[in-house]
């Protein structure tokens, strides 16, 4: 019997290597496919000044098969949210890693200020993006925040600003959609996150029907990165549960 499909796809600025961590922990037992969002890793081309949800949708939706188990983080949560929603043919289940959800007012004004840095000073963002992320003392190795710095950097600044103000913004486009989601569904955030935080988780599992959320104790956003262990657990747990509808 075939493995179940696990595609992952990350958040705005980052790649396919964020995935390294968790994978360790996914790839005996699942068929792990690592997506690229438009204009990041090796996709070659620059998100175009304009780009939409949709669009970023339907770029991911060309490379996935039917019934596959769909992972999204942050940005990518969005774009797994959308897919779910108007391709459930080719989603399976749907977790939401650190995603946002229908920001309040407050939430939206914060991050389209950021928005606005990342316009002014990308290198500053990055920096902010880094230690807003892995703070002083946090228990990810150098190295690994090293990396993540230099995926960051090697953004095109424009296509960037395209595919962060989708993230700043998209929130309230899905939102009125999440009632009409129909595929399982668990959103899953780390206890410290400032930007994707444990009430967002919940205002997404209210939203969809049946849908489920965890909390994980002490961590950050960049959960795959800093706890792939305890994220892996909380992601199998939840597909093999879904696995038998499929």
């Amino acid at each position: 019997m075939s493995r179940p499909r696990i595609a992952l796809i990350h958040g705005v600025g980052l790649d396919g290597s964020m995935w390294g961590p968790l994978r360790e922990f996914l790839e005996p037992e699942y068929d792990v496919q690592v997506l690229e969002l438009l204009g990041h890793g090796n996709r070659g081309h620059i998100a175009p000044k304009g780009v939409s949800l949709a669009e970023l949708a339907a770029d991911v939706a060309e490379h996935l098969e039917p019934g596959t188990h769909v992972v999204g983080f942050s940005l990518g949560a969005l774009v797994a949210q959308h897919l779910a929603r108007f391709r459930p043919d080719l989603v399976a289940s749907l977790v939401s890693v650190a995603s946002v959800c229908d920001r309040t007012s407050q939430e939206h004004a914060a991050v389209m200020i950021r928005l606005a840095s990342a316009a002014s000073d990308f290198p500053a963002t990055v920096e902010a993006s880094i230690l807003r992320w892995y703070p002083e003392g946090s228990s990810v190795p150098a190295e690994l925040v090293q990396a993540t710095r230099e995926v960051l950097l090697r953004n095109h600044p424009q296509s960037f600003l395209a595919c962060y103000r989708v993230f700043a913004t998209a929130d309230a486009e899905i939102a009125p959609e999440l009632p009409r989601i129909s595929v399982p569904s668990h959103a899953v955030t780390g206890e410290l996150d400032p930007g994707s935080t444990p009430e967002m988780s919940a205002r997404l599992a209210a939203a969809i029907p049946g849908c489920t959320y965890s909390v994980i104790s002490g961590a950050r956003h960049m959960m795959p990165v800093e706890r792939p262990q305890e994220l892996a657990t909380t992601l199998t747990a939840f597909i093999k549960e879904h696995s038998h509808v499929h």
